[in-house]
């Protein structure tokens, strides 16, 4: 492979409203990583929320289903959240430095982009309450690229270190809790053999005991809320028992109960560590494919081979019903992150053979238009799939039918934006978010001449 032929796919002909091209490269990771959000969050929509955190065999787990949720939490968990969010760190690089070559003051430049954001932050709130998505991710990230803004102008260096920091103080309560619940299980089960041969055992060895006992029951209490959460959640949600409110409250109960779980300033924190991340990548001619073949190939394998290997032991662990304590407590985050770059470095190699250009070349397409394409990926899996009108096929799936289901749909999706940018500039959510932020409405339809233009 040679570097030549990832030339023509730098610079794409399509452009923003205002003008600005964009990078081809950029819109096909991001066309890659919407579409490879659904295969995150079709489960959640065929079936309870919380089945994936206590019990991912709830709707049946055969050999197929066992393969399918293998490659899925070994290759795509979290991978297509983390690419969408290094993303929002390459646009937040992108958008303000053209705002700054045109706008009058700083102070224009961060009110454009807070209101950019807050704009985005009030979509989430419609996607969660009126489309009723409560795994939804456009609010975290509105108020996450607000945080990372502010660090903008440091150097690459500076954003990947800053980002690497907060993503390892993320990670300091699951390597703490590795190393601690680790060492107090083997404290315990020596005691236990001591029992057994009749020795007598210290306070201190009794406490012991007691807190590996009260551990066991505040986890055996968790499971049994989601348990009994998951119960409720099917009554609203399935054909047979539930209605358009029974299915409304359940998925504004769910989002408000994890909103009381105090998870959404962790998932913020991740998100804004990770678009540093990102702009770092940028700035050092990385996510958009500026590197050598060799620098690609080798981010490819020393990425997979570390990611890819904690993945798979995560993966095990799920299947075996193990639960804990286990190393990926301490190091899912670095592995994430390292399997999303092993991602990033696979794409580019493609993207320099003619075979591997012309198959990604339809995700552009996909990236120029993933906002709505998100939208549609909800509209389609909770308002014909799985609510309780319509198909009505929530709960009646499992792992292996979720995954083809989420090819199934992000194809008809891919297919669609295809063809829709043949006569259209501008896909319909973003036109509307775009248009808001303009104080104006955007041309939405190509010239004539224009769409005639276009290839088939």
């Amino acid at each position: 492979m040679t570097d030549t032929t990832a030339q023509p796919l730098a610079m794409t002909t399509a452009a923003e409203p205002d003008g600005a091209p964009r990078l081809a490269s950029l819109d096909i990771l991001r066309g890659v990583a919407i579409l490879g959000i659904l295969f995150m969050n079709i489960n959640d929509m065929g079936g309870a929320l919380f089945m994936g955190w206590v019990d991912i065999g709830r709707y049946g787990m055969s050999g197929a289903d066992r393969i399918a949720f293998f490659l899925r939490n070994t290759l795509a968990d979290g991978t297509a959240r983390c690419l969408l969010e290094m993303l929002f760190g390459v646009g937040m690089v992108i958008l303000t430095e053209r705002a700054e070559r045109a706008a009058e003051s700083r102070w224009a430049v961060l009110r454009g982009y807070y209101w950019r954001n807050v704009v985005l932050f009030l979509f989430g709130l419609v996607h969660v309450f009126i489309l009723l998505w409560p795994g939804d991710i456009l609010h975290t990230y509105g108020l996450a690229a607000l945080i990372a803004f502010l660090f903008r102008r440091l150097s690459a260096r500076w954003l990947l270190g800053v980002g690497l920091v907060f993503a390892l103080l993320q990670l300091g309560g699951g390597g703490t809790g590795y190393m601690m619940t680790r060492l107090q299980d083997q404290r315990a089960a020596a005691i236990e053999v001591r029992q057994k041969a009749g020795e007598p055992i210290s306070k201190e060895d009794a406490k012991t005991l007691a807190d590996v006992d009260k551990r066991k029951a505040e986890r055996a209490k968790q499971h049994r809320e989601m348990e009994a959460r998951m119960a409720a959640e099917d009554k609203g949600r399935s054909a047979a028992t539930g209605s358009f409110m029974s299915w409304a409250q359940a998925q504004w109960s769910i989002f408000l109960y994890l909103e009381g779980m105090f998870l959404e300033p962790i998932w913020i924190w991740e998100a804004a560590a990770t678009m540093l991340i990102g702009a770092a990548l940028f700035k050092w001619g990385v996510i958009q494919g500026n590197r050598s073949t060799r620098f690609y190939l080798l981010l490819t394998f020393a990425c997979y081979a570390f990611g890819l290997a904690i993945r798979a032991i995560g993966a095990f662990n799920d299947l075996a019903d193990y639960e804990g304590p286990s190393i990926t407590w301490a190091t899912q985050e670095l592995a994430r992150l390292a399997t999303t770059l092993g991602h990033i470095g696979l794409i580019h190699l493609l993207l320099r053979t003619a075979a591997g250009a012309g198959l990604l070349k339809p995700f552009e397409a996909a990236g120029r238009t993933a906002l709505t394409l998100y939208i549609a990926q909800t509209i389609i899996c909770l308002w014909i799939l799985y609510p309780p009108f319509a198909l009505g096929l929530y709960g009646k799936h499992s792992w292996a039918v979720w995954m083809l289901t989420a090819v199934a749909v992000n194809a008809l999706l891919l297919w669609a934006a295809n063809v829709y940018l043949r006569y259209y500039r501008i896909a319909p959510v973003e036109w509307a978010w775009r248009s808001i932020l303009a104080g104006r409405s955007l041309p939405i339809r190509r010239s004539p001449r224009t769409a005639a233009a276009q290839p088939a």
